[in-house]
C-alpha cells in the first residue's frame, strides 16, 4: 500500500477498530532449485535463521458458499515481514518475527521463544487462484480462497429439421 491509502485508512477508522492491511499473494510459475524450502534469504538472514526456531502456526479453516477461509495466528509478524506465494497448487506462508531486544541490552531471562512461522497447503483445482486475497489484523492472517464459479444449469432448445 502507498502512504496515501494508509493515511486515508487511518482517517476513516474509528480508534476502537483494529487496522487491517491488505496483502498480495505472489504466484510463482518458474521452477526453483530451493523448492520446498523457506523463501530465499540474504547471507546475513541465513546466519540469523540458523539460530532461530521455526513454528507451525495454528490455522482455522472455514467453508463458505464462496469458497474457503483460512485464519492463521502469527503473533509478532508484520505485513512487511510476511510472504505468501502460490506455486504449483501449493500455498505457502512464511512470516518473520523481528526480535525486540535492543542491541545494547542483555537478555537476563527468557520464557517466550522467538521464531518464524512457516506453513504450506496443497490447494484444490476448483479454487480460483487469481481471486485469492489476504488481510492481516492484529497478528491474525485471513486468506480468502474463492471457488471457480460453476456454470449454472440451463435449458437447451433443440431445433427440428
Amino acid at each position: 500500500m502507498n502512504n496515501h491509502s494508509d493515511q486515508r485508512d487511518e482517517q476513516n477508522q474509528d480508534h476502537s477498530e483494529s487496522p487491517t492491511h491488505e496483502l498480495t499473494i505472489r504466484r510463482e510459475t518458474e521452477s526453483r532449485s530451493d523448492q520446498g524450502n523457506v523463501p530465499s534469504q540474504s547471507p546475513a538472514d541465513s546466519a540469523i535463521q540458523a539460530r532461530r526456531l521455526l513454528f507451525t502456526p495454528p490455522i482455522d479453516i472455514f467453508g463458505t458458499e464462496e469458497g474457503l477461509v483460512l485464519r492463521a495466528d502469527l503473533p509478532g509478524v508484520s505485513v512487511e515481514r510476511l510472504e505468501l506465494q502460490i506455486e504449483d497448487n501449493k500455498l505457502t506462508l512464511f512470516g518473520r518475527v523481528k526480535e525486540i531486544i535492543p542491541d545494547e541490552a542483555k537478555l537476563l531471562h527468557q520464557e517466550y521463544q522467538v521464531g518464524d512461522f512457516y506453513r504450506s497447503f496443497i490447494l484444490s483445482d476448483e479454487l480460483d487462484y487469481e481471486r485469492i486475497s489476504a488481510k492481516m489484523t492484529h497478528g491474525v492472517l485471513e486468506i480468502s480462497l474463492p471457488r471457480i464459479p460453476r456454470a449454472r444449469p440451463r435449458k437447451i432448445h433443440v431445433q427440428a429439421d
